[in-house]
């Protein structure tokens, strides 16, 4: 799927827009997915083709998944719009 494939969305009267599609990183870190590197690229991935809607929580993986999402966007932090429940 190429970037020029996601459809995007306003989120909200935020003046923002969302892809359709969103990432779920629940499953990143502790004993679902333990290696960074592999999930840094499932986001890097995710964001080259388009989508800038991550789901993560601070629950996921006791935290952990946040730590990864946060090293992996680093450097891309104004492509995305990370949703934290």
């Amino acid at each position: 799927m190429g970037e020029t494939d996601m459809r995007y969305r306003d989120l909200a009267d935020t003046g923002v827009q969302v892809s359709n599609l969103c990432l779920g990183t629940m499953m990143f870190g502790g004993s679902n997915n333990a290696d960074r590197d592999d999930c840094s690229r499932i986001i890097n991935a995710a964001i080259d083709a388009g989508i800038n809607f991550l789901d993560t929580a601070d629950v996921y993986s006791r935290g952990e998944s946040e730590e990864i999402v946060g090293a992996a966007i680093r450097d891309r932090r104004d492509e995305v719009v990370p949703l934290r429940r």
